[in-house]
């Protein structure tokens, strides 16, 4: 028999002994090496049979002698490369610990050396990079001669991949993996052009990592149960699974932290002036405007380091600090669709002095005045003025309700707008800061692109703000991914809402309430209102209030609807209370000061007094929308002869009474004193309360001089034995309405008179 012959027979004689007597089996293969110590057969099965039992130890000394004296053998390298798999493996499975097991009983210097033998065989490039890494992991020895090789690889083939977004395997493993592993080395010398580079790269794709599309995730998630996604604050715990990487190689705790690690390491290597310890944005913002201050000051050189130093600094603060303002007053842009939901805000001017008298309101834009006086307002764009001291010190309320953050929040979007002002206040920045925008293509940043929109508002550059706002209308339609449910409409009336504001402070009023008068389509009804003033909630307070304030208002029709109809109610005083007689401005006023009232009450009053100097009034709208008992009751009074007998013309064109209907400028006529109606009532229909019969719900709203008796009403201070009928009854009708909800009549006013609002203001 020949040496083969005998070898294979030795062999397989030790297998069939295996499942009988192990020991046997063991006895005959060490005969069988002493005889043929240079075949390779009898080792691995020697190996093969201690693997099996999970002898650690044994079967890395035999493993270790298989690379050593079969360094050529592919069953050797296969087995190493399923040991290395198991090192990359998240599995804690008893076979794979057990080959991680095995593999570190091997001697470091045949674990380096396995490990790069089997990097040499991968031909997948990011397998390749895998084990490459393992190995710097390792053995830091080796980051000098591999690590600076392995990231530009890895950056190399992401370029040639094509990766659409910065967030891709390769720059994952570059940003995380590999990059401190260089830049902590101190035996890795780096230019500081290429340290740039690297942090140019790591914040990009942190900053795309923290602010990702929720629907860019659900693509990538598939089934993934998505109630498991988290609110921004806890977007490092999030279950996102980058392509090409595992579940756990592509969560990443604590993004910001390790940018901010990343920008610190760098800077010592650049030699910044750079503070130990951890620092706030706010200490950091501090730190590089003082910089800027004394940067002329340093030679060139330094001058090249400190210039880098604001410029990465600032850009970090500003991202960081604008990310965590819309993570707060917009939450779902960040969350899947199936998180809480939490009701966005909106900056808006705050109107809140609408109430207030209409000069007081002038003086904001003097010279109106001159335009008003002569019956029509004229169009100022507050971007004409300086924008940089109207930007300042301006106030955000805010109730706590509604964000309870809301120092915090606040104090965020200070620092972004800060860090933004300081980033174009030198040249060199910039343009630097430019640069990288277009490189990272932050034009196509939602979030970004409503940041800026509430910072030009803040700012007071409306043109400007008009423009943002149409950008991102554009950049919304631009998106390929489904939206949200409702995410599209949330913006449409942001948009809106904050187009509205923009025209009013511009003084264009008449695209003020175009706008508004568009988004009353999505309010969403019946809104409450007992007629009484809500009570401001608690509010961030500031010291000094100048009319100058903006508001976070909840996106919501509760809150928007009120504010919308404040819009209103402002664009129509300026001109309802001009020297020049405008009746249809009048009426529309008179019917906005319902809403909060008696907070209107003041205007109202003016208003009155308008009419009487006037001596007539007319507006066919009046008995449509005005169900308010004190104004009804103050009409009725101005019929009579104590009222000054003022010419009402308040009844519309169309039938509207029981009895019959009058022509368009009937004169009204009403005489003598007041007296109590015994004209009993049929009732409009079936769901409608009889007329001159007040509900008893509403009873304590009206003033004590209402009251009732059996199915009789006493219409105060106004109608009296010699009054028209037709006015009588619709006084009458008038009075059963006050129990409406307000806001559906104010809504359904709105809606109908849209046209006739819009004339209005032409």
């Amino acid at each position: 028999m020949s040496a083969q012959g005998d070898c294979e027979f030795l062999v397989q004689r030790a297998r069939e002994l295996v499942p009988q007597d192990l020991w046997a089996a063991k006895a005959w293969l060490i005969t069988a090496r002493s005889l043929y110590p240079a075949d390779f057969n009898i080792q691995y099965e020697m190996y093969t049979i201690e693997r099996n039992a999970e002898r650690t130890s044994t079967a890395g000394r035999l493993l270790y002698d298989m690379f050593v004296n079969f360094p050529d053998q592919p069953v050797v390298w296969r087995e190493i490369s399923i040991i290395t798999s198991a090192l990359r493996n998240d599995s804690q499975d008893k076979q794979t610990q057990f080959l991680r097991s095995l593999f570190e009983t091997l001697p470091g210097r045949v674990q380096c050396e396995m490990l790069l033998k089997v990097t040499e065989q991968c031909f997948n490039t990011l397998e390749r990079s895998e084990m490459l890494l393992l190995l710097l992991r390792r053995f830091p020895e080796t980051v000098v001669q591999h690590g600076v090789g392995l990231g530009e690889a890895l950056l190399e083939a992401e370029t040639i991949e094509e990766q659409e977004s910065p967030v891709n395997c390769f720059r994952k493993l570059f940003v995380c993996d590999v990059l401190p592993l260089i830049i902590n080395n101190h035996d890795v010398r780096l230019p500081a052009n290429l340290l740039y580079k690297y942090l140019n790269k790591a914040a990009e794709f942190y900053i795309n990592y923290v602010t990702r599309s929720t629907q860019l995730e659900n693509q990538h998630q598939g089934a993934q149960d998505t109630s498991d996604l988290m609110s921004p604050s806890k977007r490092n715990s999030q279950k996102y699974i980058i392509e090409g990487l595992t579940e756990k190689s592509s969560q990443i705790v604590d993004p910001w932290e390790r940018l901010f690690k990343i920008l610190n390491v760098v800077g010592m290597r650049c030699e910044w002036q750079v503070d130990k310890g951890r620092r706030s944005c706010s200490d950091i913002l501090h730190r590089m405007k003082e910089l800027c201050r004394y940067m002329s000051s340093f030679d060139s050189e330094a001058h090249a380091n400190y210039k880098n130093q604001v410029l990465y600094s600032t850009m970090l603060v500003f991202f960081k600090s604008a990310f965590q303002y819309i993570s707060s007053i917009q939450p779902s842009l960040f969350q899947g669709p199936n998180a809480p939901s939490q009701v966005p805000l909106v900056l808006l001017e705050d109107v809140a002095n609408v109430y207030g008298d209409v000069e007081v309101d002038r003086s904001k834009h003097i010279h109106k005045k001159r335009k008003l006086a002569e019956g029509r307002e004229k169009t100022m764009s507050s971007d004409d003025e300086d924008c940089s001291a109207k930007g300042r010190n301006r106030h955000i309320i805010v109730s706590k309700a509604e964000l309870s953050n809301s120092i915090e929040v606040l104090e965020s979007f200070k620092l972004a707008r800060e860090s933004w002002e300081l980033l174009y206040s030198l040249e060199f920045l910039d343009k630097e800061f430019t640069r990288i925008c277009l490189a990272w293509k932050t034009d196509t940043w939602l979030w970004l692109r409503i940041f800026l929109t509430d910072m030009i508002i803040y700012q007071g550059q409306y043109k400007k703000a008009i423009a943002s706002l149409h950008h991102l209308a554009a950049l919304q339609g631009s998106l390929s991914q489904p939206q949200i449910s409702g995410q599209g409409t949330l913006e449409h009336q942001r948009a809106l809402i904050q187009l509205a504001t923009c025209h009013f402070a511009l003084g264009e009023y008449r695209m003020t309430c175009e706008k508004v008068l568009d988004l009353m389509c999505y309010m969403v009804l019946p809104i409450q209102d007992g007629g009484k003033p809500q009570e401001e909630p608690s509010k961030v307070k500031p010291k000094f209030r100048k009319g100058l304030d903006l508001k976070l208002l909840p996106c919501t029709s509760k809150a928007l609807m009120p504010y919308c109809l404040h819009l209103m109610l402002a664009c129509f005083k300026l001109r309802a209370f001009t020297d020049n007689r405008d009746d249809m401005a009048l009426g529309h006023v008179i019917v906005l000061l319902q809403q909060e009232w008696p907070r209107g009450e003041n205007l109202f009053l003016k208003a009155i007094s308008k009419i009487c100097q006037q001596g007539n009034f007319q507006y066919e709208n009046f008995f449509s929308y005005v169900t308010n008992i004190d104004m009804l009751e103050e009409f009725a009074y101005l019929r009579t002869q104590e009222g000054g007998k003022i010419h009402l013309e308040l009844l519309p064109n169309q039938g509207m009474l029981i009895n019959h209907c009058r022509p368009f400028g009937w004169s009204l006529q009403m005489s003598g004193r007041d007296v109590v109606s015994s004209v009993p009532l049929l009732p409009l229909g079936p769901s409608s309360p009889p007329m001159g019969l007040l509900q008893q719900e509403f009873l304590p709203v009206l003033q004590p001089s209402i009251q009732t008796a059996d199915r009789h009403h006493t219409v105060t201070r106004g109608i009296t034995k010699g009054v028209k009928e037709d006015f009588r009854l619709a006084m009458e009708r008038q009075v059963s309405r006050c129990g409406e909800n307000l806001m559906v009549v104010l809504h359904r006013f709105c809606i109908n008179e849209k046209i006739l609002l819009l004339q209005t203001l032409t």
